[in-house]
């Protein structure tokens, strides 16, 4: 198998670079508009680096809970503000919404991106009262899995935490020691099994995973490896690809939202 290949997003996908420009102006815009209304806070710091901060925006109506959506990018690149307005959906429904950034390879281990988000996630947890929920995309799919692993939240933060959704995860990082990335990650076979939630317990009961049925078979294969281990849904979208999978985030009482929210 051609690793490098097979792990590629953007060169299946048709105008690929298109999808992040249009993240870029998008974001941007959600950002000034709810700016205007007094309905964010940017650049909440969670940790002592330049990109441990975290965006907030707020619904509004009363919270029913926090939903907390970390990006991915191989963890290797984007950081929060490509995907502020993917927090549309969930506002709608009442929510708040967290997006961390994070530090990025090579400049750190991906053990070391997992615990940040746990950081995040506790930080989180002091700030705002009530029912936490976590979703992420690819890498940020694997990061909120690991969340629901033993020994990354405090017991007090995981008791709040309703339901895990990765989309599009990461599960098993082994196959990643076969490609050209991991020049940046520098697993080993020892470090990529740690890192690996397929691998690894669940102590969270509801979780549900996203895949698009367009993506590359590896992905289908990773979100499938999760839910064998994790014996969990595993819900597979007709019609979407790597990119447009978490294009259901923007909207108000889509399947996807429903499920993760709960509401």
């Amino acid at each position: 198998m051609n690793y490098d290949d097979a792990y590629a997003n953007a060169a299946y996908i048709p105008d690929a670079d298109g999808f992040i420009s249009r993240w870029t102006k998008e974001a941007a815009d959600f950002r000034s508009a709810l700016s205007a209304q007094g309905r964010c806070d940017l650049d909440v710091s969670y940790g002592p680096t330049e990109r441990q901060v975290f965006d907030v925006f707020t619904p509004e109506v009363p919270c029913k809970g926090t939903f907390v959506f970390v990006h991915g990018g191989y963890w290797l690149r984007f950081d929060k503000s490509f995907w502020s307005h993917f927090a549309q959906g969930a506002l709608d429904m009442g929510w708040r919404v967290v997006m961390p950034s994070y530090d990025l390879c090579p400049d750190v281990s991906i053990s070391d991106i997992t615990k940040q988000i746990a950081s995040a996630i506790e930080k989180v947890g002091k700030m705002f009262d009530g029912t936490i929920v976590l979703a992420g995309h690819s890498a940020g799919g694997h990061l909120v899995a690991r969340m629901g692993c033993h020994g990354i939240l405090n017991e007090p933060t995981l008791d709040r935490v309703a339901h895990i959704a990765p989309i599009s995860p990461v599960s098993d990082l082994r196959p990643l020691l076969h490609t050209t990335m991991n020049e940046s990650f520098k697993l080993t076979e020892l470090t990529a099994c740690a890192e690996s939630p397929a691998l690894l317990a669940v102590r969270l009961k509801s979780v549900t995973i996203w895949v698009g049925a367009d993506e590359r078979p590896v992905f289908l294969d990773q979100a499938h490896w999760l839910g064998d281990a994790w014996r969990c849904d595993v819900q597979v979208l007709g019609g979407y690809h790597h990119f447009d999978v978490i294009d259901p985030l923007k909207s108000m009482g889509s399947e996807m939202l429903v499920n993760i929210l709960g509401t």
